[in-house]
Parts: C-alpha cells; sequence; structure tokens
C-alpha cells in the first residue's frame, strides 16, 4: 500500500527520506504527476509531498548582493518578482514562458530542475549566471554548482536521501548584457526545440571580456558552451560570423533528432541564437 507523506518542516522531509533508501516519489507543484502518471510512471511506490514545507518557499536577497530561492518557489512568483527582473532578467524571461500561467502558479523552480529534463526551460538561465545548488540529506547540507548537478539523461547528482533546498545566484555586477530566447512551436505549453541564455560584458573598445552561452534542448543534458565562451573573449561583433559560431558550436552541442526537430535544425537555430545574442542583448545589473 502506498504512502502520501506530506511534511510541514524540511527536518521531517529528511527524516522520511531517510527511512525510506528506494527514495519515494518527491513532488512539490506536481505539475507532471498526471504526465507521469498516465504514462505509467508513479503508479506504485510512497510519496513525499513538499507542498507544505515553508522553508522551500523563502525567496530572499542576501548580504553580498546574491539572491536565494527556495526549491519550492513558484514560476510565477520569480516572473514577478522586481529583484528577479531587474537583476537576473534570464531567469524571469525563462520562468515567463515555462508553460501557461495555470502552470506556472504551481510549477517550481526546483520542480523544474529536479525533473532534469534537457529541454528545461529555465536550465540555461542556472548555467549562465553561475547558480549554486544547496542540497540537504541526513549527514547535512552541501553546496554543488548547477553546471555539475546534471551527470547524464535524466539523472543527477541527487544521492537518494537527499533533496534539493534552495538555488543561489551570485550578485550581478553591472554592465552586463542578458538575453534569453526559447523557440518553440508556440509561446505556451511547448517543449523548446532549442533555448538560449546569454550573459555578456563588452569593455569600452567594444571586446567580449565575458561571454556564456547556456542551451537547452541540443544534448542529453542543459549545456554550458565552453568553447564558444573561450574563443570570442577579446573580439568585437564585427569579428565574429554566423559561420565562426556555427563551426565552434560543433564542440559545444551535441543535438537529437526527434518528433520535435531535427539535429540539424537545432544546430542552425543554436548559431543563429548566438549571433542574435550578439546584436540584440539587453544591459541591465546592479550598481557598483
Amino acid at each position: 500500500m502506498s504512502v502520501w507523506y506530506r511534511p510541514e518542516t524540511l527536518a521531517a522531509a529528511v527524516e522520511f527520506l531517510a527511512q525510506h533508501p528506494d527514495r519515494p516519489q518527491v513532488i512539490q507543484g506536481g505539475t507532471d504527476v498526471l504526465v507521469g502518471r498516465g504514462s505509467g510512471l508513479g503508479d506504485e511506490g510512497d510519496w513525499l509531498d513538499l507542498s507544505g514545507v515553508l522553508e522551500l518557499r523563502e525567496l530572499r536577497e542576501e548580504a553580498d548582493g546574491g539572491l536565494s530561492i527556495g526549491a519550492g518557489v513558484s514560476l510565477a512568483r520569480l516572473q514577478a518578482d522586481l529583484r528577479v527582473r531587474g537583476q537576473w532578467p534570464n531567469l524571469a524571461s525563462s520562468a515567463s514562458q515555462t508553460g501557461a500561467p495555470a502552470i506556472q502558479n504551481r510549477a517550481t523552480l526546483g520542480g523544474n530542475i529536479c525533473n532534469a529534463s534537457p529541454a528545461a526551460d529555465n536550465a540555461p538561465a542556472l548555467l549562465a549566471y553561475d547558480a549554486e545548488l544547496e542540497i540537504i540529506g541526513p549527514y547535512g547540507c552541501r553546496r554543488l554548482p548547477y553546471r555539475d548537478f546534471h551527470l547524464s539523461y535524466r539523472r543527477t547528482a541527487l544521492e537518494p536521501n537527499e533533496l534539493l533546498v534552495r538555488i543561489l545566484f551570485p550578485r550581478v555586477p553591472a554592465g552586463l548584457c542578458h538575453y534569453y530566447r526559447k523557440v518553440g512551436t508556440r509561446a505556451a505549453q511547448a517543449i523548446a526545440k532549442v533555448g538560449l541564455a546569454a550573459v555578456l560584458r563588452w569593455n569600452p573598445a567594444g571586446s567580449i571580456v565575458q561571454a556564456k552561452f547556456a542551451f537547452s534542448s541540443v544534448a542529453a543534458t542543459p549545456r554550458l558552451a565552453e568553447e564558444l565562451g573561450r574563443t570570442l573573449y577579446g573580439k568585437n561583433r564585427e569579428q565574429i560570423s554566423l559561420a565562426e559560431i556555427q563551426e565552434l558550436l560543433k564542440m559545444d552541442i551535441a543535438p537529437l533528432s526527434d518528433i520535435r526537430s531535427s539535429d540539424n535544425y537545432r544546430r542552425e537555430i543554436a548559431g543563429r541564437l548566438v549571433w542574435q545574442a550578439l546584436h540584440t542583448s539587453i544591459t541591465r545589473g546592479a550598481q557598483e
């Protein structure tokens, strides 16, 4: 017989996991539950419902200017928060494009991460902003750079008795340029064919001194295009061609063909999104 447990504290949730080594189904907003059960997944076993844990809904600015987002904070709340929109606009944009408003009101950032889809809309923003994850288990808390969280397709660094507690974003300095774009069949309720979050910085001479391009739907996991960022360092827009971008991306992404798109389409769109980011990104950031 299945057990549905809805604790009110984080400590109680961790204790429940420690007592269930096979790891129950963990849910927060539950937006994927119906889909999973309809396909035969999650029909057996116990459930850990985190929706009653208030600690996971905290959204606060840190003393150093960074941002702490509880794993249970909804996407609707993220896109409406003035701090997120002002300093981490890629995250606000990605939250606003994850499903329709009804989904955003329930779906959480932690759930979107732990679902571990390579097409997750918010994953590129976390990679581009160097987010860290705070993870708790029976032996205490640990921090993990988000770039190390996804190990392979749908497989994460979470141990069976661990929970994601919060997502930590470092302070955004002044002068950063931000870009987010999701390419899908329609504006809402569509899985991304390709998604890109970019963070750029230019020096007064017009050369790139920081470039991060993070993608969804171009590999088995969300992917940071590190070779592209390194190679574009020190160049200005006029020195960068679309052909060069496309060639560099061959070393960073490995898209597959599926029912939504072909691998060639994804490669082509990924390059064009980078080109667009270089020419249309918006400048925002905290004052020094």
